[in-house]
């Protein structure tokens, strides 16, 4: 049985917003060996339109992009969104049934499922289905924009905490 992992970069003061800090090469490093590790991704609607980035070859980019980009294209993602009507490769749509349908993730695949988007995520918190949540706390305070948890904290309990490169604190929770 899979897990359900929400994981997110986010600022001391509880924001996140991906072009307010980029990772430093250790933690870029983690994501990429993260990629390639999860059984894949639950993304809603807004988050994956941003992940898309990554489905294009850009002639800048090194070779720790390149490699991100290929760990992630060859990982399944699932879309939640109700707009959307098609989706990338190696992507599926999660139309109406959310619940059911990330319960049968669950139940078929082994190892950790990523929840990127803090909607997406407080929906499946709320039908009690995640199962972990990592915070990426980055020295950076920003005092505006999209809160980690986009609704009220669920009761936690931390179960880890370690030091990823110079600056980041990953803090891991479970529901309490």
């Amino acid at each position: 049985m899979a897990k359900l992992v929400f994981a997110l970069n986010q600022s001391l003061d509880g924001y996140v917003d991906h072009m307010a800090f980029a990772p430093e090469p250790a933690l870029f490093r983690h994501f990429i060996d993260d990629v390639r590790a999860v059984a894949g991704s639950v993304y809603g609607r807004r988050m994956y339109e941003v992940m898309r980035y990554w489905d294009d070859d850009h002639p800048e980019w090194n070779e720790e992009q390149r490699e991100y980009a290929a760990a992630w294209r060859s990982q399944p993602k699932w879309v939640v969104s109700r707009s959307l009507e098609s989706v990338g490769p190696n992507a599926a749509l999660i139309g109406n049934d959310i619940e059911m349908a990330i319960r049968e993730l669950k139940d078929k695949l082994d190892g950790d499922i990523e929840v990127s988007g803090p909607e997406l995520a407080r929906s499946l918190t709320d039908l009690g289905l995640v199962d972990e949540y990592r915070l990426y706390l980055h020295p950076v305070v920003l005092g505006h924009g999209k809160p980690f948890f986009a609704g009220p904290r669920p009761p936690l309990r931390l179960v880890a905490s370690d030091r990823i490169g110079r600056d980041v604190i990953r803090l891991t929770y479970v529901p309490a």
